[in-house]
């Protein structure tokens, strides 16, 4: 996971084409269609998820497939489970400072 995983992502369009592409594979066409995108609109933002190693592309004929890849998503989920401690604990320190305010009546 690096910096362009999240800049890739925080495109409203490329974000949607994730979450078309996670139902099943597709062509430009097929996203651009079911995004109301123009063709080369679409193809520019598959280009982009695919630099950033989001997508794979494989060739049918005269159609380019687009996949989702599942890897970088998975490397996201263990680098936000690596905050569950921290987030944990800090949750904890506020039940107990919210405890010594409600035993005080402050």
């Amino acid at each position: 996971m690096n910096v362009s995983t999240f800049s890739a992502l925080a495109e409203p369009n490329r974000l949607r084409i994730i979450e078309l592409l996670r139902e099943q594979p597709c062509s430009v066409n097929q996203i651009a269609e079911k995004l109301k995108l123009r063709q080369p609109q679409a193809s520019k933002h598959l280009q982009t998820l695919s630099k950033a190693g989001l997508v794979t592309v494989r060739s049918v004929a005269q159609q380019r497939i687009y996949s989702v890849r599942s890897e970088p998503f998975s490397d996201m989920s263990e680098w936000l489970k690596s905050f569950e401690h921290h987030w944990r604990d800090r949750f904890s320190d506020l039940d107990t400072y919210l405890a010594y305010l409600k035993k005080n009546d402050l």
